[in-house]
């Protein structure tokens, strides 16, 4: 209890900023606007969903570069700018001119100032803070993507039934980095000191113990687990993303599949929290894999066409238990396997396949869509997909003996 009362306030700015910053604000928003997005300009399903890829690839190759960043100079700076930029970036998503080049230009930006608005920094944060209770912490630092999935889509969708039109989501997310996250973090958020740091984080130097990016590039463990955050991430990313156009296949309203996208929330929330608690108690992997069978098992319930609302809202939340075990796993599993003297380099590493995933999924969901009508292939594919990224989990082995590195190598 001592980590959450030293470390409690920077969690909770964690939680926030979490919550409000570019890993889960254009996900809850992008799959209110894809209905009218191709009502109103035409363009198809694919193309739409095409400018939340230029985004998630363009970022997850800045991962590392923001995580060295936060290494070197800290993660307040990096959060809170990132965080700003971020917030002026999507509101200015009103302006979108009526072409689609406008549109992945938009996108790209965001990609290029978002980044550092993710758990990318607000993880490093929190594991310097916390040790025994790292994948407790974690699980409740990344809430804050499950209360964005049940507030933002209600409060935006809102504003756009009272104003009309999809261009006003935009400004109205974008109100929730500036006004709710922004404040907290200039309060609360910050690294620990040396003396503050939990025992057996440091050497009797005061130096972190953990890999070099270069060392954890040389060992199987992180190809095994950088593959793993691939697989999982293409089969969630555009599940989430086409959620609403998939309940609505199954012949229910907007209203639904916004109640819907909620209940994914709902999952995602227990997924952090369940499993975040396990990790600390049980070896990390042997409790991710069957964590990875259930969302197998909701893309099965999703599929066809004649299924009632409590089987697709059962399947949404199974579904949403898929994306808060893999946040889980790369926070947990960077610094557990990795260690804290580089992990803001190496979990940015790391998020780089999750980024990669989650940006080319909605456009394999969004071309199958187009082509044959509806989702069932992919979904039949994503059950597969999270069976088998979960398995590699498993050829981890123990945790191992880390040793301080010093110096700014890595």
């Amino acid at each position: 209890m001592s980590e959450f009362r030293n470390g409690g306030r920077v969690l909770a700015a964690a939680l926030v900023g979490t919550a409000c910053g570019a890993s889960p604000i254009p996900f809850n928003i992008l799959p209110l606007v894809l209905g009218p997005i191709h009502a109103e300009l035409g363009w198809d399903f694919a193309a739409i969903a095409a400018g939340v890829t230029v985004f998630g690839l363009i970022a997850s190759f800045l991962a590392p570069v923001f995580g060295g960043l936060a290494d070197r100079y800290g993660v307040r700076r990096v959060a809170i700018g990132s965080l700003i930029a971020f917030a002026v970036t999507f509101a200015a998503f009103w302006f979108v001119p009526s072409n689609l080049t406008g549109w992945y230009i938009f996108w790209a930006v965001l990609g290029v100032v978002g980044i550092g608005s993710t758990p990318v920094t607000w993880s490093r944060a929190v594991s310097m803070w916390f040790a025994k209770n790292r994948g407790l912490a974690l699980g409740i630092m990344l809430i804050g993507t499950s209360l964005s999935a049940m507030i933002v889509p209600q409060v935006v969708t809102r504003a756009m039934t009272a104003y009309g039109g999809w261009r006003v989501a935009f400004p109205v997310g974008a109100l929730f980095p500036l006004l709710v996250a922004l404040p907290i973090a200039l309060l609360w958020f910050r690294e620990p000191r040396a003396d503050e740091r939990p025992s057996g984080m440091s050497d009797v130097a005061g130096e972190l113990i953990g890999m070099t990016l270069q060392q954890a590039l040389g060992g199987r463990r992180f190809w095994t687990l950088w593959l793993s955050i691939l697989i999982i991430a293409t089969a969630y990313g555009g599940a989430h993303i086409h959620m609403a156009q998939i309940v609505a296949l199954h012949g229910f309203s907007p209203a639904q599949a916004a109640t819907t996208l909620g209940v994914v929330a709902l999952g995602i929330l227990a997924g952090r929290l369940l499993v975040g608690l396990l990790f600390d108690r049980l070896w990390a992997p042997g409790v991710a894999f069957p964590a990875m069978l259930l969302p197998a098992l909701a893309c099965w319930l999703l599929a066809g066409a004649t299924s009632s609302l409590g089987v697709i809202m059962a399947g949404g939340f199974l579904l949403g238990f898929a994306a808060g075990t893999e946040s889980d796993v790369i926070a947990f599993m960077a610094a557990r396997y990795f260690g804290m003297a580089h992990y803001g380099k190496i979990y940015g590493a790391l998020y780089m396949p999750f980024g990669i995933g989650s940006a080319i999924s909605p456009i394999i969901y969004g071309m199958v869509r187009d082509r044959t009508g509806n989702y069932d292939a992919i979904l039949l594919a994503a059950v597969a997909m999270f069976a088998i990224g979960g398995a590699l989990l498993l050829t981890l082995g123990r945790y191992p003996a880390l040793e301080a590195v010093g110096g700014d190598a890595g």
